[in-house]
């Protein structure tokens, strides 16, 4: 069907469709050039509730984005909307500098309530201006100032923000200024050889590095790292790894920072992804879903190393009542119905299933994730294989066709992202309140536009060309109408 086409009972009225397309061809004439989802995703959405999102036309998709993972629990969760309703109603002041307030008091007990042992009992906590990459910001020059160091370390493939500092630690930093270290990974492992051995040859790596006087690196103020990388393609740290890089920053008076702005509050199978590997951090950032759906970002950190001055890191935004509010309903709501456990049990079923689909198609490299963060990575199965340990290697990789699998998930009403080293990985992020009905629907959908896209490729004559630029959308609409999904998600109401 397409979308000139009427569905019966669910006709879009000419007016809307005319709005919902005015809309579109605003937005690409006044917003800047540097939007991304937007390009992707040509969807105006009006309404929105749990795991659906319904566009000016009627049509409903199911959204595992989540705000780029920052919906725990779906769109407008009913105990976020009665928290957000109640500080709305009493009168109380919605912005607060850094002062002291009830609602400021609640959220940081409820936090202090989630850390991992070892941290709660000697925190202390920066509110930072209201995005993860203020705190990334906070969180360097919390360690450069107690450490009296200034380099910092990084690992490849590492996303931490947009920001000049969180940049410069990123895998795509163009002016490096924060020593790279490699992140062990079995698909693509630097060494060659992936596993344990790969992780162990990652570990010496670093370790090397971090104690030889001649590396070129002095030794850093700081180590920051993703338990499990997210937009470098979904790719979970090793257990034993990151117990490894405990030991040396902790061996060598390196504070250790834990990226959980999109991995924490239950998203990869424990409220922070560091308890996975009973590693304790000095530092961790948060941001995303610590606010409920609101823009919210802190810093948390071990009291020895509150060196500060007053003012040393500050923001204006850093008081919003409304995201402290809704981020203590969010936590409480995770913490209180086991909803971290609920992501590690369905999301192994989900990958479980999505390992049948890779048997099933050679243009799905490889299936991983934790948890309810999942990522399939495309690739050309066509084009020539490196060598892994003597062994075939991986194919390379696949951007136009995880483009491809995008916008056929879209017709099929499925939101998905895209990520990895080239985009070529197609990225689950769906709210910890999906329920098994749904996940049900969301690989049924993904299956369908991985074959469709599969397809399509056969059927195109010679090998498709690999790009490193990520495929900006067709042009005009390219989804299709869906019929209503009945259910909202576990807890939505």
């Amino acid at each position: 069907m397409t979308v000139t086409e009427s569905a019966p009972g669910e006709c879009a009225p000419t007016g809307a469709r005319a709005a919902h397309e005015g809309i579109l061809r605003r937005q690409s004439a006044r917003e800047s050039a540097a939007r991304t989802y937007a390009r992707a995703l040509p969807i105006v959405p009006v309404r929105a509730r749990g795991l659906t999102i319904e566009d000016a036309e009627g049509r409903r998709y199911l959204d595992c984005l989540s705000g780029a993972g920052t919906l725990a629990l779906g769109h407008n969760h009913p105990v976020v909307l009665e928290a957000v309703r109640a500080v709305l109603d009493s009168g109380a002041p919605l912005h607060a500098l850094d002062l002291a307030t009830p609602v400021k008091d609640a959220f940081i007990t409820e936090l202090f309530h989630t850390l991992p042992p070892g941290l709660a009992d000697r925190a202390r906590v920066q509110f930072c201006g209201p995005a993860g990459t203020d705190a990334v910001e906070a969180a360097f020059k919390l360690v450069r100032a107690a450490t009296g160091r200034t380099t910092m370390a990084a690992f490849a493939g590492a996303y931490h923000g947009m920001t000049a500092g969180s940049l410069a630690a990123s895998g795509h930093a163009a002016d490096v200024q924060v020593a790279r270290l490699p992140y062990p990974q079995d698909y693509r492992c630097p060494f060659g050889v992936g596993g344990p051995r790969g992780a162990e040859l990652a570990a010496r790596w670093t370790e090397s590095v971090l104690d030889d006087p001649k590396s070129g690196v002095p030794l850093p103020a700081g180590m920051i790292l993703e338990p499990v990388q997210g937009e470098g393609g979904v790719i979970p740290a090793p257990d034993a790894w990151l117990r490894r890089m405990r030991h040396l920053t902790a061996d060598r008076s390196i504070p250790l920072i834990a990226d959980e702005i999109q991995t924490g509050v239950g998203r990869t199978g424990a409220f922070w992804a560091v308890e996975h590997s009973g590693v304790t951090p000095d530092v961790m950032v948060l941001s995303k879903a610590i606010g409920g759906s609101l823009p919210l970002a802190v810093v948390v950190y071990r009291d020895d190393l509150d060196v500060w001055a007053p003012g040393a890191h500050a923001g204006t935004f850093r008081g919003n009542q409304l995201a402290m509010a809704a981020g203590t309903a969010t936590l409480a709501y995770v913490r209180a119905n086991a909803l971290a456990e609920r992501a590690a049990t369905l999301g192994s079923r989900m990958l479980a299933q999505l390992e049948r689909l890779a048997a099933e198609f050679p243009c799905v490299g490889e299936v991983r994730g934790r948890g309810l963060m999942i990522g399939l990575e495309l690739v050309d199965p066509r084009g020539e294989a490196g060598e892994s340990a003597g062994a075939q290697g991986p194919h390379p990789a696949a951007p136009e066709l995880a483009a491809a699998v995008q916008r056929e998930c879209l017709r099929r009403g499925l939101i998905v992202e895209l990520g990895g080293r080239h985009a070529s990985v197609v990225r689950l992020l769906p709210p910890l309140t999906i329920s098994d009905e749904q996940a049900a629907a969301v690989l049924d959908r993904l299956s369908d536009a991985v074959a469709a896209a599969s397809r399509a490729q056969d059927e195109r004559p010679g090998r498709p060309e690999s790009s490193n630029e990520r495929p900006g959308p067709p042009n005009g609409r390219t989804h299709e109408w869906m019929p209503r999904l009945a259910g909202p998600g576990v807890g939505a109401g």
